[in-house]
């Protein structure tokens, strides 16, 4: 890994959560797999308008991102550029030969798919790459995308979370995508936090919150965290009864 000036005291460490800039290649190839930069997954090719290319948090040690670019992080200095090279096994991980199967085309067709070499397809319950189709065979290989390649990474810390409201705002953004409408409140080692209203109907925010919850506990040794949900009575609007209509005399029906 090469880095600049050694005399730069600022420094992230295991623990820190941090935001960070990067691109991904492929050693071999220099294909491009991941960005937070919109130019650079445009001159490949890969821009699409639905993802955010932006910083993102990321928690030194806490094995959110490969085990090689996890381990690079620590002891980096904020604000300078970084490349570093993970082999596969601090990576994706070796390719397993098992991992590639035949699989009759029929088990396509059942499900309505025409398979094609290169197509992503999901067949029982596996993610897979067709990467070969013969007659009334297919060939699919199960191993990770990345799995048994080299990595090369070129990235910079941008900042590190200081204070405790921005470190569970940076752990939300981290574990559910946003932070957006918290009400966050820390005291010693509790944090509470009054969710939006959002989060009682988003299926993510279930899965999320026990993440969110190990994460502030290794990020901030937090001992107790508190998640409220608020339900508040609508205002009651008085709604005037409208004057009965007066009915002129001749109106009113005579008894015969």
């Amino acid at each position: 890994m090469s880095s600049g000036d050694e005399n730069q005291v600022d420094k992230a460490v295991k623990g820190d959560i941090v935001r960070i800039d990067f691109d991904g290649w492929v050693e071999d190839t220099n294909e491009l797999f991941d960005t937070t930069n919109a130019e650079t997954a445009k001159d490949a090719g890969l821009y699409n308008e639905k993802v955010q290319y932006v910083p993102v948090p990321i928690l030194i040690g806490g094995g959110r991102v490969f085990p090689g670019l996890d381990e690079a992080l620590e002891n980096v200095e904020v604000g300078k550029e970084y490349d570093v090279v993970i082999p596969p096994e601090k990576a994706a991980g070796p390719r397993d030969p098992k991992l590639v199967e035949m699989i009759a085309l029929r088990e396509f067709l059942r499900q309505e798919v025409e398979p094609r070499v290169g197509m992503e397809i999901n067949i029982k319950n596996r993610t897979g790459i067709v990467t070969a189709v013969t007659a009334g065979r297919v060939r699919v290989d199960f191993n990770r995308r990345l799995a048994g390649k080299s990595l090369k990474y070129h990235f910079k810390v941008l900042s590190k979370a200081e204070g405790d409201e921005e470190k569970v705002k940076a752990v939300l953004e981290m574990d559910y995508g946003t932070a957006e409408n918290f009400n966050i409140r820390v005291k010693d080692k509790s944090i509470c936090m009054v969710l939006p209203d959002v989060c009682k109907y988003d299926q993510k925010w279930l899965l999320a919150k026990y993440r969110i919850v190990a994460d502030l506990r290794e990020a901030m040794k937090a001992e107790k965290v508190r998640f409220v949900e608020e339900y508040v009575k609508p205002a009651e609007t008085s709604k005037e009864e409208p004057a009965p209509e007066e009915i002129a005399p001749e109106e009113i029906p005579q008894e015969q």
